[in-house]
């Protein structure tokens, strides 16, 4: 389940209000028509970007994704492994794998979040700021999403090797 609409709208909309005049980038948020809805009663957003990953992508990428509970420190099997099987690089503690980071979970988180989502892509396609982006590798959609955010961040561009972020 996800946190409740208005939970997360009063989490995140004081930290909004506190990064006024700045340029910020949010992920995951807003994941309903609700927060969206809210955000835009606050807020003339520039972009939004929506990356089209492919079912398999995705279960491969989150079967290989575990976790250190105590700090949260995320690993790729695939990409980013720790350097001794199954163990935190820093405390040598063992590394978990959330339930629904598991296959069988996977379809339904991604049915549910298809089914949220769709009111919420279909807002900013109407508002004219969706940027669509499908593909299966990251090192390949990222420069066309660099060159779009540089667009309208006006900051250097960014390599993807440091950008990166693994959920």
């Amino acid at each position: 389940m996800l946190v409740p609409d208005h939970v997360m709208t009063r989490l995140m909309m004081p930290r909004l209000e506190h990064m006024s005049g700045q340029s910020w980038l949010l992920d995951g948020f807003p994941r309903t028509l609700a927060q969206a809805q809210s955000l835009n009663n606050l807020y003339q957003l520039d972009l939004v970007i929506s990356l089209n990953i492919p079912y398999e992508t995705l279960k491969d990428r989150l079967s290989d994704r575990w976790i250190h509970p105590g700090s949260g420190r995320v690993y790729n099997m695939g990409f980013n492994p720790p350097r001794v099987q199954s163990k935190d690089d820093i405390t040598g503690e063992p590394l978990i794998q959330h339930d629904d980071d598991k296959p069988e979970a996977l379809m339904t988180r991604l049915r549910h979040y298809k089914d949220v989502a769709k009111p919420v892509i279909d807002l900013y396609k109407s508002q004219g700021i969706l940027h669509s982006f499908s593909g299966t590798e990251t090192d390949r959609i990222w420069p066309y999403i660099n060159s779009l955010l540089s667009t309208k961040i006006h900051t250097q561009p960014v390599d993807a090797h440091q950008s990166q972020v693994h959920h």
